[in-house]
């Protein structure tokens, strides 16, 4: 299956509920529809039906809870993942600078 995106809103909060797999592929199309939202309003990105997702697209999850995107509905195994992502990043930087 490949991945499908839902655009909703509630309580001045955009959510895009995506459903499928997330996959390098998708991550530009997912930026462009970011990118099309209004500065500065809130937006969550629900993960509940996600059934796959690759590397890429976890560090592009990583990047945009960084950037106050809100991960909602996120499975345990995307949570770990983003948190080894965020701390190799981490230890590269540390190593660089």
């Amino acid at each position: 299956m490949t991945l499908r995106i839902e655009r909703s809103s509630r309580a001045e909060l955009v959510v895009l509920s995506l459903t499928g797999r997330v996959e390098i592929e998708d991550v530009a199309e997912l930026q462009r529809i970011l990118g099309l939202e209004e500065s500065g309003c809130p937006i969550a990105l629900d993960l509940k039906d996600v059934t796959l997702i690759d590397r890429d697209a976890v560090k592009f999850l990583a990047r945009c809870e960084g950037d106050s995107i809100r991960l909602e509905n996120c499975p345990a195994y995307i949570r770990e993942w983003i948190g080894q992502d965020r701390n190799a990043s981490r230890q590269r930087e540390n190593l660089s600078g």
